[in-house]
């Protein structure tokens, strides 16, 4: 099922930006419902819809058929959250978010790999986690910028989903009250823009919390571009943090996020455990 879905939303996205006339700063799709193509739990489909229609950077949608699959087109515009989450100096990477039905694929597969507990770190406007939370995960959101946590309390409660955002810069934070036992990572950044630190951070503190260093995961945003790859070409440019810290690649999962959306290559999602 995870390969079809996978494959099928490729397509779509590609065929969809191939074929775009609008304007909007950002835009991404979302199948109107369940199909051979987007096996995907009718009732889950559904509160990703509702997700869109509740966070108010998408301020407009229409249904469109796209690569033989009916869709709901949602176009939005971040200028104003992407500017105020430059302001902080730890903060590896502006708000660009993947898309929301690539965040249910990454939370998907991190299901499937048994992990229990969620943990987004540098979560925007929460999607992994919310995505995370409707799939029986339990849900931790960070993230260092007070409006972009606004932003996630207003869906959390619209949607009657609770992803547990937490304001907090994710370098300082102490992860051991989470209460974690088999819990995955995401890292928000890219390698070259900062999230190496990030990364490195968040290691030596999975490594310090005995109980769940064997049972961790971790899950980086890597990226194709030979141009942002100029240094560390290997594993999206994780290659070396993913080397110096004897992880082990399990699965590596290319998806479209908002910003490869003009791209004919998508942003690989690289899954490591401990080793």
């Amino acid at each position: 099922m995870l390969d079809v879905l996978v494959k099928n939303l490729v397509l779509v996205k590609q065929d969809f930006a191939k074929n775009y006339t609008g304007s909007a700063h950002i835009q991404e799709v979302i199948p109107v419902s369940t199909s051979i193509q987007f096996p995907v739990n009718s009732n889950h489909l559904e509160m990703l819809h509702d997700f869109a229609q509740k966070n108010p950077i998408y301020f407009n949608s229409y249904e469109e058929k796209i690569a033989g699959t009916t869709c709901v087109v949602y176009e939005g515009d971040i200028n104003e959250y992407w500017l105020n989450s430059i302001k902080h100096g730890s903060s590896c990477q502006p708000f660009y978010p993947t898309w929301i039905m690539s965040a249910y694929v990454m939370a998907l597969v991190a299901k499937k790999f048994g992990y229990t507990e969620l943990v987004d770190v540098g979560s925007g406007d929460g999607r992994i986690a919310f995505c995370g939370k409707i799939l029986g995960l339990i849900s931790h959101s960070i993230e260092i910028d007070d409006v972009l946590v606004e932003l996630q309390e207003r869906i959390s409660k619209s949607t009657n989903q609770n992803f547990n955002p937490k304001c907090n810069d994710a370098l300082e934070f102490d992860y051991s009250q989470l209460g974690l036992t088999h819990p995955v990572f995401f890292i928000g950044g890219l390698s070259q823009m900062g999230g190496d630190i990030l990364a490195t951070n968040i290691i030596n503190k999975i490594k310090d919390i005995s109980n769940i260093s064997h049972n961790a995961g971790i899950v980086f945003a890597g990226t194709n571009s030979k141009k942002q790859l100029s240094i560390n070409i290997s594993n999206g440019g994780w290659g070396s943090i993913i080397k110096k810290h004897n992880l082990e690649i399990i699965d590596t999962v290319s998806l479209p996020t908002i910003w490869t959306f003009d791209q004919k290559i998508e942003t690989p999602y690289i899954y490591t455990k401990f080793n």
